[in-house]
């Protein structure tokens, strides 16, 4: 007895002064580009300071945005029993409705059913089932992703060990799409190689093919047999308009190939906490489509194993309801407008500060961000003299341009320009 008391003493005072180095080996993460300049700009107690990092909708005060379709959609379905979990599919009706926006309403995709969709965790979820399904069915498959392209998308593709390759999007010169080098690319790749397409508001250059640069890509995918993945995480905030916003999809579908398709509603319904996407796949006939829908849900299950009721059910309600539906597209309009009209304003100020630089490009790119041309270094200096908070490519949020600090802007951006060459 007296001996395994000792041997028990002996064995807690061990345990108590031995701790296994579980953790040693991790070092810190490096941080987000985009979530860091966020954390900078709140650190920041400048009153001039200016946010044109993060992607997300402000209105012209600088204020996040609330729709009115949103605000009906939540009275319209306020004491439903949503509390209860979906399937690992999430919203059928989300997911409906959703696809039918990407590919049209009255789309054979949709009526035939050859389609295998499954309710996301927004843009990033949806790209990051699919590039898990990608290593599990096609492992010797490449991912190409353009250059440059959202940072997240290299993340996401390296998480789920798929081999990436680049190929050649914007002209840094021209400051538009470098159109013969990405036919290029798209001719020397593998055949049977993914390619990973913005179809609209391409982030972070804001430069779209034309309708017959699109037809083109579309005839080259075809003679090389790749696949098409779309991010499509902006529709309606290129044009305003959804069915223009959707026409590289609509073009690659006319032309027969099975494609896939990433859809978020954080930026064009304001829902950017909410995380509502869908992630939807094209198959040669219905029975296929469900084996994949089937792989789809397998995969979430071992991720997150359900998603999220409310966003969900606020976005289906608004598509299927021909007022709220109606409403959305007026206000989305709304917000297009502001960032097309916020562009000129830009340009406008810059060349009234007499910049002898060509900032046609602010007007000409689409959507929510402006490839400024700004380099790294005119960037840190706009951040430590003026206080102003962007990627180090120089790429501009343009939702964080307001009327009231635009002239601010335009005057910083030249004096860090005006003694070099062309930015």
């Amino acid at each position: 007895m007296k001996s395994g008391v000792v041997w028990r003493c002996l064995r807690r005072r061990s345990m108590s002064t031995s701790v296994i180095d579980w953790w040693d080996n991790v070092g810190i993460a490096p941080k987000d580009p985009i979530l860091s300049i966020t954390e900078a700009y709140f650190a920041d107690s400048s009153p001039r300071k200016i946010n044109l990092g993060v992607g997300a909708y402000r209105d012209d005060e600088g204020k996040p945005v609330v729709l009115q379709c949103v605000r009906d959609a939540q009275a319209k379905i306020a004491g439903c029993e949503f509390l209860e979990s979906l399937s690992r599919q999430g919203s059928m009706k989300l997911v409906d409705e959703s696809v039918k926006l990407a590919y049209g309403e009255s789309s054979d995709v949709v009526k035939e059913g050859r389609f295998a969709g499954v309710q996301a965790l927004s843009g990033t979820g949806a790209c990051r089932l699919f590039a898990e399904f990608q290593r599990r069915f096609r492992p010797e498959a490449q991912i190409y992703l353009p250059a440059p392209t959202w940072s997240n998308h290299r993340n996401i593709w390296r998480d789920a060990q798929v081999p990436q390759r680049t190929f050649r999007y914007y002209n840094l010169e021209s400051k538009i799409l470098h159109f013969e080098a990405l036919m290029d690319d798209v001719k020397n790749a593998p055949n049977y190689s993914f390619f990973l397409l913005h179809p609209c508001a391409h982030n972070p250059t804001g430069v779209d093919p034309t309708e017959e640069q699109w037809r083109e890509i579309s005839y080259q995918f075809k003679v090389k047999n790749h696949f098409p993945f779309f991010d499509m995480a902006y529709q309606g905030f290129a044009s305003g308009d959804l069915d223009r916003d959707a026409q590289a999809i609509r073009i690659f579908l006319n032309d027969g190939h099975l494609i896939g398709c990433a859809q978020s509603f954080a930026k064009n319904m304001g829902l950017y906490g909410q995380r509502v996407g869908c992630l939807s796949i094209l198959c040669k006939d219905a029975k296929q489509a469900i084996s994949v829908k089937s792989q789809l849900q397998q995969i979430a299950r071992a991720m997150y194993s359900n998603p999220p009721v409310y966003g969900a059910l606020l976005v289906s309600t608004i598509l299927d309801d021909p007022d709220l539906r109606n409403l959305w597209v007026k206000e989305l309009k709304v917000m297009a407008d502001r960032i097309i009209k916020i562009r000129a304003v830009l340009r406008k100020n810059l060349l009234e500060l007499g910049s002898p630089l060509n900032w046609d490009h602010i007007t000409n790119q689409v959507g929510m961000f402006c490839y400024s041309g700004l380099t790294p270094e005119q960037v840190d200096q706009l951040t430590n003299k003026f206080h102003i908070y962007m990627t180090r490519d120089g790429r501009i949020s343009m939702a964080g341009v307001t009327t009231e600090n635009v002239a601010y802007l335009a005057n910083a951006i030249h004096k860090v320009t005006k003694s070099g060459k062309e930015s």
